[in-house]
């Protein structure tokens, strides 16, 4: 057999890849799952989104190699949302990336800024990602913890206490997944001021501004933000479109030209349908919103019904696509996780995944039908 590259050595598989491989072996023999361990949304997408996919078939161009950049027409889309939603103003042409999903977005910006040896300011708990392609890069993940006394959010004092000279990039996730922490303007403003302190390049990963949350932020609103932050958003979450891999970095337009330099040497551009359908999504109105968020309301007073027939406690402030619970004292993640899998044949993610810091936590998602949590609280009693 041939040898693998050394950087293999560095990873595992993802976590959920895995997992789920496991959940469907459990659904082929017949075991009943229900799964609330993926936040993969279960809704359609905007009604005019597949009419404008459905009707882009006939263009004289649906079919051809796209731009590396997206079309105008997106990122002009693109910048009206967050003029309109976040006051953040953007040049179309220069300041914002279409990505084929902000996950991408990762391993584009890591591509375009680390070298082997940089360090890595990466959120415990986070997203598993940042420290992964931390590794496949070369680079060094430096853990910063994040813990419940502290509202999860990061410790600037003990940042500061630590060695910052080889760190060039810091992770930062909020509204935060797993917990569901807010942010606040000043929040923002410490981070602008941090990465400015000690020239690192700060990148907001914002997929969750819209669920159940009534006042979306970008880091970009805070004055000088452009200098040392970017962000990233994504259509995933926001209009249950997935599937369909749309995301994009914004920012200053030198950041976004040495990502540009990268993407397109690994894509051939976004499908041309696809692009049209993510147009008409962020056009959507505020009504689009407040449908979803009713949905995903009710969802979660059923999961917090779950989680207190599973005796766990949590914050009804948070905000997202997950419910993050905390288990009773001296019960380990995993070891809760497969019993609950095992004897109620109900799949939730723990906390672990995310980190150290997750030990002691479990994560619902909110990606399931009222009935389906429904009868999860009745296995559980």
């Amino acid at each position: 057999m041939i040898e693998v590259a050394n950087r293999l050595q560095t990873v595992e598989e993802y976590y959920f890849s895995k997992k789920l491989r496991e959940v469907g072996l459990l659904i082929a023999s017949g075991k009943p799952i229900i799964s609330l361990g993926i936040g993969s949304p279960d809704l359609q997408p905007p009604k005019k989104v597949l009419d404008a996919i459905s009707e882009s078939f006939q263009d004289a161009n649906a079919h051809k190699y796209q731009s590396y950049q997206g079309l105008p027409e997106l990122r002009d889309a693109i910048s009206k949302f967050y003029r309109q939603h976040f006051s953040v103003n953007l040049s179309p042409s220069t300041e914002v990336l279409p990505l084929m999903g902000s996950k991408e977005g990762i391993m584009h910006i890591s591509m375009a800024y680390l070298n082997e040896g940089d360090e890595v300011l990466i959120p415990n708990p986070g997203y598993p990602t940042y420290q992964s392609v931390t590794r496949l890069v070369g680079a060094k993940g430096v853990l910063y913890d994040l813990n419940e006394a502290n509202a999860w959010l990061p410790d600037f004092e003990a940042l500061e206490k630590t060695d910052l000279s080889k760190v060039k990039l810091m992770w930062v996730n909020y509204p935060h997944m797993p917990t569901g922490a807010q942010p606040s303007k000043t929040l923002f403003e410490e981070l602008v001021a941090f990465g400015k302190r000690h020239n690192i390049l700060i990148v907001n990963d914002n997929p969750y501004s819209f669920i159940l949350n009534d006042s979306p932020q970008s880091i970009l609103s805070v004055e000088g933000a452009k200098e040392v932050c970017l962000e990233l958003n994504s259509l995933s979450k926001t209009f249950n479109m997935a599937g369909w891999r749309v995301g994009m970095v914004v920012g200053d337009s030198q950041y976004i030209n040495n990502i540009l330099k990268v993407k397109s040497n690994m894509d051939s551009g976004m499908f041309y349908g696809i692009q049209k359908g993510a147009i008409e999504a962020l056009k959507c109105s505020s009504m689009w919103f407040a449908t979803l968020n009713n949905v995903y309301q009710e969802r979660r007073k059923l999961v917090w019904q779950l989680a207190d027939a599973l005796n766990c406690s949590y914050d009804k402030n948070a905000t997202g696509m997950f419910v993050w619970a905390k288990l009773p004292a001296y019960l380990k993640s995993e070891e809760f996780i497969d019993l609950v899998l095992k004897e109620n044949h109900i799949f939730i993610t723990p906390g672990t995944v995310f980190g150290t810091q997750g030990e002691g936590y479990i994560r619902f998602s909110l990606c399931a039908s009222n009935e389906a949590i429904e009868e999860a609280i009745a296995r559980v009693k």
